[in-house]
């Protein structure tokens, strides 16, 4: 699927998900000072986990982050919009979809996996302690993601993938 070339009518869209444990301070950290980094207490208050869905379309360069309270099947089903419908339209939507499974083990084989791992690297590396909060960083980084039309170059080939997994 990655091979393809981009087609906006058929488009490609990765899509991932990973649990999120909210989590606040117990202690306020202390302000950071020149030549020092902020000081961080390791004690922390658990506020419950939740649920981050990511899509990303690789090679248009748009992306969508949505947080749950939840990771049902129903979760799952709306964020890809279509269980919650009547019959009928969820059998026109369901024939627009092509849905391909990540085999097991090979989470590097998934992009959408990737752009979860840079999302946590580019946001998710300190302490949120509420959903809302949670919401409005991950809204914040997805607006930047899409301004820059973030894409992904792909040089691992079906023929690599193929070698590797025999």
């Amino acid at each position: 699927m990655y091979e393809l070339p981009y087609d906006e009518n058929h488009p490609v869209v990765c899509m991932d998900e990973k649990p999120y444990q909210l989590l606040g301070e117990i202690r306020e950290p202390l302000p950071m000072i020149p030549g020092s980094d902020q000081k961080t207490n390791s004690e922390y208050v658990r506020n419950g986990t939740v649920s981050i869905f990511a899509f990303v379309e690789p090679l248009g360069g748009v992306h969508h982050v949505s947080v749950r309270e939840h990771r049902t099947a129903t979760d799952w089903a709306e964020e890809i919009r279509y269980k919650r419908y009547p019959a009928e339209e969820e059998r026109r939507i369901i024939k627009k979809l092509e849905i391909h499974y990540t085999p097991k083990h090979c989470s590097w084989l998934d992009i959408a996996e990737i752009e979860l791992n840079v999302m946590t690297r580019q946001c998710l590396s300190r302490r949120i302690a509420e959903i809302e909060q949670l919401r409005s960083e991950l809204s914040a980084w997805e607006t930047e993601r899409n301004t820059l039309a973030a894409k992904v170059n792909w040089h691992f080939r079906t023929h690599d993938a193929r070698i590797k997994l025999s």
